[in-house]
């Protein structure tokens, strides 16, 4: 269920210093003259890169601790 209480300032400063630091690190690997819009819509496909990366990781370790392998299956 959605808790529908207003967030409290130390959780949007939680927030907002893992948002700024995601952000912050795209924007310095961007062209000079990129807008703030530009920098948001590549931190959203990043994220998703991020995102798939982390579920590949997760399924290899749990592939691996049944003692598959993915060198195994190109054999």
């Amino acid at each position: 269920m959605l808790d529908n209480k207003p967030l409290t300032p130390e959780e949007m400063e939680e927030a907002s210093e893992v948002f700024f630091k995601s952000f912050e690190i795209i924007q310095m690997k961007m062209p000079v003259d990129s807008t703030t819009e530009d920098v948001l819509k590549v931190m959203e496909y990043v994220a998703k890169l991020a995102t798939k990366a982390r579920s590949d990781k997760e399924r290899d370790k749990l592939t691996a601790s049944f003692g598959f392998s993915k060198a195994n299956d190109n054999q």
